[in-house]
């Protein structure tokens, strides 16, 4: 009998873990994430472009091409969707040696593009993230790219400008890290803020 009481003691156990950990606890989960501060977050900060198409999420980077918007950091990870190809559904940087040739010969082209572009080769511009998916770029970096997005956009330096401050995140808890902005969060407020000129003429 005291095998018995043992193993229906183990399986009432068994059965209130499961209870706590499969049902209770993801649930509570699930019902904190729908809060109406925390429910984007939660459901991955995904931002829409002008025609309601889903471009990604706030907190992975992006890469931008064209001459139009601000340059995101170099990453060896293919997160974007469309026409720049699959995702590869993994974060990581390429793992190449400081010796490495194949990395020398990036970081040299990318720091000669820059400078032909009279863009200062920072480390954020020339090197990947850790994760790959970073989507900050430092202020100074940001700054360094406006003349170029200006031009390219036909606007002002300084009607270009507050949207950088707008999208700069400080740093955490005030006193971790360095101010960064947010690439996709700005280049979509510049986006939308030409849709916007385009309406009201």
């Amino acid at each position: 009998m005291s095998i018995l009481r043992e193993i229906a003691k183990a399986a009432r156990i068994t059965l209130v873990l499961w209870l706590l950990t499969a049902i209770i606890y993801p649930l509570l989960i699930l019902s904190v994430g729908q809060i109406p501060f925390l429910k984007d977050k939660a459901q991955g900060s995904i931002v829409q472009d002008i025609k309601g198409e889903l471009i990604g999420s706030a907190l992975i980077g992006q890469q931008f091409r064209s001459d139009r918007y601000f340059h995101s950091r170099p990453s060896k990870v293919r997160y974007s969707q469309g026409k720049q190809g699959n995702p590869t559904g993994i974060s990581g940087a390429s793992h190449l040696a400081p010796s490495n040739p194949e990395l020398l010969e990036r970081i040299t082209a990318e720091a000669n593009r820059l400078q032909e572009e009279s863009i200062q080769p920072l480390a954020d511009l020339i090197y990947t993230s850790g994760s790959g998916l970073d989507p900050h770029i430092s202020v100074k970096a940001a700054r360094d790219q406006l003349d170029r997005v200006a031009r390219a956009r036909g606007l002002r330096p300084d009607e270009i400008f507050p949207f950088i401050n707008k999208y700069t995140d400080g740093r955490f808890l005030g006193i971790f890290g360095e101010p960064g902005v947010n690439v996709l969060k700005l280049n979509y407020a510049l986006d939308l803020d030409e849709f916007n000129r385009q309406q009201n003429r």
